[in-house]
C-alpha cells in the first residue's frame, strides 16, 4: 500500500509494510524536491534468516519516479519489530543517517542483554547525527525540529516536518490508541507525557504513526491530526489523566507477546542497521539470548 498526503506544506508518500505492520515515510518540500526519508523497513524472513530489500527498493522507486533529492535517513528510535534500512539506502543515496541521542543508552541496554562483546560501540557512531531534544534540521525549504518523545523505547523521538509530526511508536490511529511501553527502558508514564507533547502542537499538525495493523478489516490508515488524537484516541482522548492511562497500558502491555522480531531485530539495529560481524568461519550468526524474557500473563 501507498498513500499520498499533501499537508502541512509537505508531500507524504506513506508505504505500508503489510508483514510488519510499519510505515515508512518519504516528506518531500514540493518546491526545491528535497525529502527525507524516515524509518525504512529492511525485510528479514525468520524463518530462513534472510534478508531483503523489498521494502527499501520500493521508497527507492518511489524517489526515482518523482525526481527526489534525500538529504536525510531518519530513524524515530531502534525498532523492535523490523530491521531499519537506512544503511542500505546511504549506499544508494549518500543520505546522512539520524537518530536520537539517547540512542545510546539503548545500546548499553541490550549489549548487556546480548552479551556482546566489550569492544562494541556504545556511542552512536554507527549514525552520521545524533539528534538532541529541540534540534532543527531542513528538509528543502521545510523546517524540522525534533522532539524528546521516550516511553515506548528510553530513546524515541518525533520529528516535526513544517506541519506534520512523525511519531511512530507514540501514539497508533484514534481508534488503536497508543503503543505499548513494557520493553527494556519503556516507562508508561514517560510514554504519557510524551504523547502530552505531541498533542500540544497545534490542532491542525498532521500526526503520521509508525504502525496501523488494519484491525476489524479496515484499511491500514496512518493520517490524523492533533484535533483528532485529542478528541477520539481510545487511549489518551478526552483529557484522560496520567494514572488511568498508566493502569490502562501496563494492564494491556501484560498480555502482549513479544513481537516477531525483537529479538533479531535489536540486535542489528543498535549497529544501526548493519548486521552483526562475520565469525571466523565467514558465516554471519544472531545471538538470542534464552529465558531472558517471561511469557506474557493471560487475561484474568
Amino acid at each position: 500500500i501507498m498513500q499520498i498526503i499533501d499537508h502541512g506544506g509537505a508531500r507524504i508518500a506513506a508505504l505500508h509494510d503489510k508483514k510488519t505492520g510499519s510505515w515508512q515515510y518519504v516528506v518531500s518540500d514540493p518546491v526545491s524536491r528535497k525529502c527525507a526519508i524516515i524509518d525504512p523497513v529492511w525485510d528479514f524472513d525468520e524463518k530462513a534468516a534472510a534478508t531483503s530489500t523489498r521494502n527499501a527498493d520500493a521508497i527507492l522507486d518511489y524517489v526515482k519516479a518523482e525526481g527526489l533529492t534525500v538529504e536525510w535517513l531518519l530513524d524515530t528510535h531502534p525498532h523492535a519489530d523490523h530491521f531499519s534500512a537506512a544503511p542500505y539506502l546511504n549506499e544508494k543515496l549518500e543520505a546522512p543517517t539520524a537518530i536520537g541521542e539517547k540512542v545510546v543508552g539503548v545500546q548499553r541496554l541490550w549489549k548487556d542483554i546480548y552479551g556482546l562483546d566489550d569492544d562494541f560501540p556504545t556511542d552512536g557512531r554507527q549514525w552520521d547525527r545524533l539528534f538532541q531534544a529541540g534540534d532543527t534540521f531542513a528538509v528543502g525549504d521545510l523546517q524540522g525540529r525534533v522532539i524528546f518523545s521516550p516511553g515506548h523505547t528510553l530513546a524515541s523521538i518525533t520529528y516535526v516536518i513544517g506541519g506534520n509530526a512523525f511519531v511512530h511508536d507514540t501514539l497508533m490511529m484514534p481508534y488503536a490508541g497508543t503503543s505499548r511501553a513494557d520493553f527494556p527502558g519503556g516507562d508508561s508514564k514517560a510514554l504519557y507525557r510524551s504523547i502530552q507533547d505531541i498533542l500540544a502542537l497545534p490542532e491542525e499538525t498532521g500526526v503520521f504513526v509508525g504502525h496501523d495493523y488494519g484491525p476489524d478489516g479496515r484499511e491500514p490508515a496512518c493520517f490524523s491530526t492533533v484535533r483528532e488524537q485529542k478528541a477520539d484516541n481510545i487511549h489518551v482522548g478526552g483529557g484522560r489523566g496520567e494514572a488511568d492511562f498508566v493502569r490502562l497500558r501496563d494492564g494491556r502491555d501484560a498480555t502482549l507477546p513479544l513481537p516477531n522480531l525483537m529479538l533479531y531485530a535489536l540486535q542489528v539495529n543498535i549497529r544501526g542497521g548493519v548486521l552483526p560481524p562475520p565469525a571466523e568461519d565467514g558465516r554471519i550468526y544472531f545471538k538470542i539470548p534464552a529465558n531472558h524474557f517471561a511469557p506474557p500473563q493471560e487475561n484474568s
